[in-house]
């Protein structure tokens, strides 16, 4: 989860809650990551957070849910990489391999950026890519993304 518009601490912790509370138990979240934003449109910095949860809903109605959630913020998808209140991707599902036009599962992007390995190496470091079979730490270790990802305080 991310965002930089708003009050993203605030927005990104109520957000974990909306997620506990109706979508499936929260068994860890990372901190709180700053991170300059990503993409060719110049923006404030980004705050994110890894969340990993336990659900029952399927893959694509998890998705939906978690897309009403983001609108519930204020996230409106007008421009790609435009600033946003919240962002909200699966990254994984179990080992699944999910590939629609609404939904990429693992998310295609994972090893390239920093702002997601570094909270996701925080609370599952030995996870396995399904399908590069590396660990987060590894892929963070060799990750091309040169943008610094800092604890938010």
């Amino acid at each position: 989860m991310g965002g930089n518009q708003g009050r993203v601490n605030e927005v990104l912790d109520k957000a974990i809650q909306e997620v506990d509370k109706s979508l499936g138990k929260v068994i860890a979240r990372s901190s709180m990551y700053q991170t300059k934003a990503w993409g060719p449109i110049a923006q404030p910095d980004f705050l994110n957070v890894a969340v990993l949860i336990e659900t029952f809903l399927t893959p694509h109605y998890l998705l939906n849910k978690l897309l009403e959630i983001e609108r519930k913020a204020g996230r409106r998808r007008e421009v790609k990489y435009a600033p946003r209140t919240l962002d909200i991707d699966i990254l994984f599902y179990g080992n699944l391999q999910i590939h629609t036009a609404d939904l990429q599962v693992p998310h295609p992007e994972i090893q390239n950026r920093r702002f997601v390995l570094v909270p996701l190496t925080e609370i599952l470091p030995n996870l396995k890519h399904p399908v590069l079979q590396k660990k987060m730490s590894e892929l963070l270790r060799i990750c091309p993304d040169s943008l610094e990802v800092t604890l938010w305080p």
